[in-house]
């Protein structure tokens, strides 16, 4: 397996995208070279070094800032910077080449009261953010996409150095989508409204939806947030807490584009993502073909320092990461399945693992059942719709699934039974921003994105008021 540039340190150019490149790259097409088209996600790609007819290059790729200074390592709270209540700081260390990037402080208990004090002082009737213009605050939100976009290329380089996320993909992907997520909700901040209702007797009735207070957003979530919440004022929870998703492909579909999309929803930011669709279920007329096509394809990608040209995976994210994923690849060993490529460290230095393929899987293996989080794709053998179905609602997740198949009745009819709060046919990992997000079961409650994320945020209040004469 190809291996570029692992430890050395990216000096190039700071050079800009064009507008159309902003607005084109693809999250779930991801083949041999990275980069390949994939429509109606919101987020697909075109040829970034096209040439005119004069054979001179159109667009230019961005790269990555050179050596850029670390500044803010602090608390953000207020709008200013502060030291840590305790003074301890939190190593942060560069998976690529397992130096020490810097130093951040490390926020407890206190701090997070300090937070949630000032939010709640922002939050006080005829505070200068509850008497602004709902427009204001979108207006507001707009200036923050701006100038996300403004250091876009600083912070996809910060994003690779800090994760080991592929420089190009956190540029397309992750900072596009940061950007257009602040614009959508800019756009709601003055259309959030109630209803008026034409209630019995003499009365004049509307609703109001409010917000309900400051927020704590954790990451990671669990149970223990959910029993905290309970045991404390009833806090509302919305929690997405990962999932092992299926994904299903027929004999009848687009077999090249079936493989193409199940490596990139696999294999997307080092398999480190938790829409991966790790349960990849083929039917048996195709099996082995799958198989087949699959391990060319992951063989062929190309591991590397995420700031460099041509790299199409990075490393895990931390240590402990990487053992957890090296553990559970033993397990598949142990327990069976074929290890049809990878299943090693993927170098000297740094977190990296080849990417890894497995077939025979059983649905009894660990790495059937346990989110893996990681280059680690299991491919199962199935011979009817009922028992796929049954098969992959088997699981305590249910966040999203994938159907790939020409037949429409086949589509509908399979995507109806799947547990899951996302589906994609013929496509997967096809994210949008006004589309909701969230997951069945163990995958968690509540929604994000879209207008159905408002209702998280939300309390719906009515006021009916006596009047001396109804008309209606």
């Amino acid at each position: 397996m190809p291996v570029i540039g692992v430890g050395i340190h990216q000096s190039g150019g700071t050079a800009s995208a064009s507008p159309t490149e902003r607005k084109n790259y693809s999250l779930s097409s991801q083949p041999a070279n990275g980069y390949e088209h994939q429509s109606g996600n919101g987020f697909n790609h075109q040829d970034h070094n096209s040439q005119n007819a004069d054979g001179l290059e159109t667009n230019a790729l961005p790269t990555p800032i050179a050596n850029p200074q670390i500044v803010y390592t602090k608390v953000f709270i207020g709008n200013e910077w502060h030291e840590s209540c305790s003074g301890r700081k939190i190593p942060v260390y560069n998976p690529t080449t397992e130096k020490l990037l810097c130093e951040v402080e490390e926020a407890d208990s206190d701090d997070v009261d300090k937070a949630v004090r000032s939010a709640r002082a922002a939050f006080q009737m005829g505070s200068p953010w509850r008497s602004m213009d709902a427009s204001d605050r979108g207006h507001l939100l707009n200036r923050l996409a701006d100038l996300v976009e403004r250091d876009r290329l600083l912070l996809a380089t910060l994003e690779a150095l800090n994760c080991g996320k592929v420089f190009l993909v956190a540029y397309f992907v992750d900072l596009m989508a940061t950007i257009k997520t602040l614009r959508y909700y800019s756009g709601w901040a003055d259309k959030i409204h109630g209803k008026t209702i034409p209630v019995d007797g003499e009365y004049f009735t509307y609703t109001r939806h409010e917000p309900i207070g400051v927020c704590g957003q954790i990451i990671p979530v669990g149970k223990l947030i959910q029993k905290a919440a309970g045991e404390s004022n009833l806090k509302r929870v919305t929690l997405e807490l990962g999932g092992k998703n299926p994904n299903i492909v027929f004999a009848d579909c687009d077999l090249e584009y079936a493989v193409e999309q199940a490596h990139s929803g696999l294999f997307f930011n080092q398999g480190q993502c938790c829409l991966a669709g790790s349960r990849v279920f083929v039917e048996e007329p195709i099996y082995e073909e799958f198989v087949r096509r699959s391990v060319e394809k992951a063989r062929s990608k190309v591991l590397g320092n995420p700031l460099l040209p041509g790299v199409d995976q990075g490393p895990q994210i931390n240590q402990k990461q990487f053992n957890k994923i090296m553990e559970l690849i033993e397990s598949g060993k142990r327990e069976g399945a074929t290890l049809e490529c990878g299943g090693s460290p993927g170098g000297q230095q740094g977190l990296f693992i080849q990417p890894t393929v497995f077939s025979n899987v059983r649905d009894h293996m660990r790495i059937a059942k346990e989110e893996i989080f990681g280059p680690v794709q299991q491919i199962m053998c199935f011979r009817s719709i009922s028992e796929v179905i049954e098969r992959a609602n088997a699981t305590q997740y249910g966040l999203a699934a994938g159907v790939f198949t020409n037949d429409i009745n086949k589509a509908l009819t399979v995507s109806s039974a799947l547990q899951a709060g996302m589906v994609w046919v013929n496509c997967y990992n096809a994210m949008s921003i006004q589309c909701p997000f969230g997951g069945f079961k163990m995958s968690g409650n509540g929604r994000e994105l879209g207008e159905y994320a408002l209702q998280e945020y939300t309390e719906i209040k009515a006021v009916t008021i006596r009047i001396s004469q109804k008309s209606s």
